[in-house]
């Protein structure tokens, strides 16, 4: 089990081919048409037909994750995600598990700060046995003090190993924590530990019966499967559980205008490379204007989106300086997101020459855009992306998923790449110099020993 902030970060760079995938659907004369339809007590359902295989991905998402949390319960969604695998009224803990390893397959979870999902992928034939263990766990789930005490202890060892024991997650959380001043995306995923070392079985039931309902969550099943099939096996299923109350709106503290420039700065002994990562806060595809998420995702592949980008060719292949360079845009969030430009040295080179030659490559774009190659070919390496991502059933997923998480819908997944086409080098231009202002940027320094003060 995992949280989703580590798994973003592993991720961010291919985010954009993840998010383009499913338009390549109808182009495989092998796979159907993506079919959406809500049962009864308002769960949606999303069925993805690829019969390329003999596999299918089963994914519950929930909508609610570590920014839906009340003041003072940081990590309860992250705990909650764990409490899952425990028993219920008709399940063993662990049962799940055992049947899916009995026949070969896989099951995690994760966190969010907007959605947590389960997931299984499984030969078609045990599709309705995972949907009836995800199905009996929404409701039926059953919660002792032992329980929970034997669980935090669990989360608790696990922010110690992936957080405090490492410096660059443990900066990651300074760098949130300082780039947002209202947003609860400042908040760790996992929790803060003083706060996590108190969550209880009470905090623990009233999450449950608030959220794990089946009209605030989205069933995605992505594979062997035809959508006729699933209907019947959702309604046999996760149907036969009633509707909960209806949620009010997911509307969270507005974040202030940013008008300051704030750095962080970390020394360790650990570190025997320095890094610096600058970030500012940017609209993301449900909170922008109509293109400009569509031109910031452009402008991320063609600023550092990979071994064809600006910062990559100028720093790493001709000037030499640059261990590694790079930028990414998480568009796929419900409220405001992050822009991001990273960089560390290579051999002599100095960190401070690394961040000012990415700086200048922005400043670049700002003052005088992009060219129309580069903003082709940008596009095209999108599309190209899309064949790989199709390779991945949970991918598949893992798109209309979160979209629909994070309030979207499947119209949005389907028309993402028309809408990429149609980015402008003009759009480009105008997100670049609206938004990457380094005077409102927050930079975090991770830096050995040995360069502290410098």
């Amino acid at each position: 089990m995992t949280f989703q902030a580590e798994w973003l970060r592993e991720t961010l760079l291919g985010l954009a081919l993840v998010m383009a995938a499913p338009a390549l659907a109808d182009n495989n004369p092998d796979d159907g048409v993506v079919t959406d339809f809500l049962l009864d007590n308002g769960m949606e359902v999303v069925v993805v037909p690829d019969h390329r295989a003999p596999i299918v991905t089963h994914m519950v998402w929930y909508k609610i994750g570590s920014a839906d949390e009340p003041p003072g319960k940081s990590g309860i969604a992250h705990f909650f995600e764990h409490l899952m695998f425990k028993a219920t009224s008709t399940h063993a803990a662990g049962e799940l598990d055992r049947a899916v390893a009995a026949i070969g397959g896989s099951d995690n979870a994760f966190t969010s700060y907007d959605y947590t999902a389960f997931h299984e992928t499984v030969v078609p034939q045990a599709l309705g046995e995972m949907m009836g263990f995800e199905a009996d766990r929404m409701r039926n789930l059953i919660l002792n003090d032992d329980v929970i005490k034997t669980e935090r202890d669990v989360i608790l060892e696990e922010r110690r190993s992936r957080i405090d024991s490492n410096p660059q997650a443990v900066l990651d959380e300074e760098i949130d924590a300082t780039l947002w001043q209202n947003q609860p995306y400042r908040i760790p995923v996992i929790g803060w530990m003083q706060e996590m070392e108190k969550l209880n079985r009470t905090d623990a039931m009233a999450f449950y019966n608030k959220y794990y309902t089946p009209n605030n969550a989205v069933l995605v099943v992505a594979g062997d499967v035809e959508p006729e099939t699933v209907k019947a096996l959702a309604e046999k299923t996760f149907g036969k559980i009633a509707r909960g109350p209806d949620l009010p709106p997911r509307i969270r503290p507005v974040e202030p205008e940013q008008n300051t420039r704030r750095t962080v700065t970390l020394t360790d002994g650990r570190v025997s490379v320095p890094s610096f990562t600058t970030q500012w806060v940017v609209p993301s595809y449900h909170t922008a204007k109509s293109g400009e998420a569509e031109a910031l995702d452009v402008l991320s592949e063609i600023l550092g989106g990979g071994n064809r980008s600006r910062l990559y060719q100028e720093l790493v292949v001709r000037q030499g300086i640059a261990a590694e360079a790079g930028a990414f845009f998480q568009g796929t969030m419900l409220d405001d997101t992050n822009f991001t430009v990273y960089g560390a040295p290579r051999g002599d080179a100095k960190l401070a020459d690394i961040e000012a030659a990415v700086e200048a490559e922005i400043a670049r774009i700002a003052k005088d855009g992009v060219t129309s190659d580069e903003l082709e070919k940008s596009k095209d390496r999108f599309v190209r992306s899309m064949i790989f991502a199709r390779d991945k059933q949970e991918d598949m997923a893992n798109i209309y998923g979160s979209t629909l998480a994070t309030g979207g819908n499947v119209q949005d997944v389907q028309q993402w790449p028309d809408r990429i086409r149609k980015v402008t080098a003009d759009q480009v231009k105008e997100v670049a110099a609206r938004y990457l202002n380094l005077d409102h940027a927050t930079t975090g320094y991770l830096l050995p020993e040995t360069q502290a003060g410098n």
